[in-house]
């Protein structure tokens, strides 16, 4: 067992803190935040993640997990501290570091003893040098301490299963010594243990996920090729996810990702790249891509509804930029919303939990107690987000319920030849469809 303290109890310190206490070790996580940790004390979390509630509870309960606003407390018997604060993008699309830096001079003022400080946040290449000087400078008395990287690699939604079983933990140190440490405490998860330099391990993560953002932006360019020349983007994904050079994952078409990782880190690459005199081509394709294919929805909308979308009522079946979380952070939802209110729409929406975080972002706009109550009275619905209970919903209720029968399916979790049958016109991402086939009502 070891004492940890993790600052930061947002999506990736808490459940960075609540997964180290389920491997029985005892965790802190701090937050400057009051009234956060005021609410996790009352067993109110500030995120949704399956499963999370439940293990914060139980290890609260088991005294492994506790939660804390003062550094000295946190620190007091620590013999590791994880930095897990938000690295949000700057004005020129640099990660916004100033959280880190905050992190980083409060563990050195309040450090008593010898400590492991474990970047987990998502930082530029060069931080963990950063890191340690800040350290360095603002100690009141010199204490020993040594600096890793270890990137998370964390899916919203299934948050827990990643920690707990991934694929490779990578860790950046210039000190053996500090890395084998941390080794030591990620070994109950039996995965392979990537040992290399700092600068190494903090590039690992942006160019990982730049090159998964890239294969989303790849099959979205696929998708409109698909459109012009009448082939299936869903068959295409799947033959060519047969070879094994290429596999089957994150060949989904639709209207693009979002949330807090991959819009974020693909800009503070370019970035990165773009300071060091570099032409980053390909990642400014893959935001010019992901930016166009929000405007997809807009282009279906007219192209069934006439291009006079003023007055129309159009609902959206879903907000948060992935189902399984309530994160609307860069979320389609927020630009498609907008766009079709500057057409003069009616814009109504449904989501299972992410409702309340998009009433902050957007309160103009109507929200629906369920998919039926949603669709009562709408010329369209636009699928946003894939959540599972989308894909069973009852399509005779849904279509007795609206005005008109379009559907625009932004994730493609229908079948055109199904939705056809039950007298809806269905546009998808990359899907052939016979439009003489439709009538529009």
């Amino acid at each position: 067992m070891e004492n940890i303290a993790v600052i930061g109890a947002g999506y990736v310190g808490l459940v960075t803190g609540a997964c180290f206490a389920d491997l029985g070790n005892k965790v802190c996580c701090l937050d400057i935040d009051a009234e956060r940790i005021h609410n996790l004390k009352q067993g109110v979390l500030p995120i949704y993640e399956p499963g999370l509630a439940e293990m914060v509870e139980r290890h609260v309960q088991a005294g492994r997990l506790r939660f804390s606003t003062d550094y000295e407390d946190a620190l007091e018997r620590a013999d590791f501290a994880f930095i897990a604060v938000g690295t949000p993008e700057g004005v020129d699309g640099e990660a916004d570091l100033q959280y880190v830096r905050q992190a980083a001079t409060s563990i050195a003022k309040a450090m008593k003893a010898p400590l492991v400080i474990v970047n987990k946040s998502t930082v530029p290449v060069g931080t963990g040098d950063w890191v340690a000087n800040i350290v360095r400078e603002n100690q009141p008395e010199a204490i020993d301490f040594s600096v890793v990287s270890c990137p998370e690699f964390l899916r919203e939604g299934s948050a827990l299963q990643d920690f707990m079983n991934p694929h490779r933990t990578v860790l950046g140190s210039l000190e053996a010594d500090a890395a084998d440490r941390v080794a030591q405490l990620h070994l109950p998860l039996r995965a392979p243990i990537m040992v290399t330099d700092l600068r190494t391990a903090e590039m690992i993560k942006y160019a990982s996920n730049a090159f998964l953002a890239t294969r989303i932006s790849f099959i979205n360019e696929i998708a409109n090729i698909c459109e012009d020349l009448g082939a299936d983007i869903k068959e295409v994904a799947v033959g060519m996810g047969y070879d094994p050079r290429i596999g089957p994952a994150f060949l989904d078409a639709g209207i693009g990702y979002g949330g807090s990782c991959f819009p974020k880190d693909v800009k503070a690459l370019a970035h990165m790249a773009s300071v060091q005199g570099k032409h980053p081509q390909l990642l400014r394709s893959v935001m010019d891509i992901n930016a166009d294919a929000r405007l997809k929805v807009l282009a279906r909308l007219r192209e069934t509804l006439g291009e006079d979308l003023n007055g129309k009522v159009i609902g959206l079946l879903g907000l948060a930029f992935k189902p399984n979380t309530d994160d609307m952070r860069d979320a389609p939802s927020i630009d498609i919303a907008a766009t079709l209110m500057q057409s003069g729409a009616e814009v109504r929406a449904y989501d299972p939990v992410a409702i309340p975080n998009a009433q902050r972002l957007m309160p103009e706009i109507h929200y629906a107690d369920d998919p039926y109550v949603l669709a009562a009275g709408c010329d369209a619905l636009v699928v946003v987000t894939e959540w599972n209970e989308f894909k069973q919903l009852d399509l005779e209720r849904v279509l007795a319920a609206m005005r008109g029968n379009v559907v625009i399916d932004g994730r493609n979790i229908y079948s055109t030849r199904e939705l056809q049958a039950r007298g809806f016109v269905h546009r998808g991402i990359g899907r052939g469809y016979d439009a003489s086939a439709e009538t529009a009502r």
